[in-house]
């Protein structure tokens, strides 16, 4: 199952996305600790947050959490539901579909005033 195919490829992303959102969380509570040092500092911290560049950084987090959530309910499927490894193929696949009708539109919205 996990030999170069479709296993490993979903393997391989879960990590990925996880250790991803793993980066922001701890980036998160290193800007959330800036408000300890008054308003002016974080309020610097936050206005690099209107650059293009995070704001692609917000929808690679997006990316991140949406593949790692559904591709973590098709691993409980795997492992809890009889016959689960038998379309774990057929799951793969369903969860990339679903990750792109869900994911295409909110990238969008989260970047169309940067890309219009």
């Amino acid at each position: 199952m996990y030999r170069g195919k479709e296993g490993m490829l979903a393997w391989m992303a879960h990590r990925a996305a996880g250790i991803g959102i793993f980066l922001f969380l701890v980036a998160h509570i290193i800007d959330i600790s800036l408000m300890g040092f008054g308003p002016k500092t974080f309020n610097k911290m936050l206005h690099l947050y209107t650059n293009p560049v995070a704001r692609l950084g917000e929808v690679l987090l997006l990316a991140a959490v949406l593949f790692h959530a559904l591709n973590g309910v098709r691993i409980g499927i795997i492992d809890f539901v009889p016959g689960g490894v038998r379309v774990h193929r057929a799951m793969f696949y369903a969860v990339i579909i679903l990750f792109l009708v869900v994911f295409i539109p909110a990238a969008y919205i989260l970047l169309r005033d940067i890309i219009l």
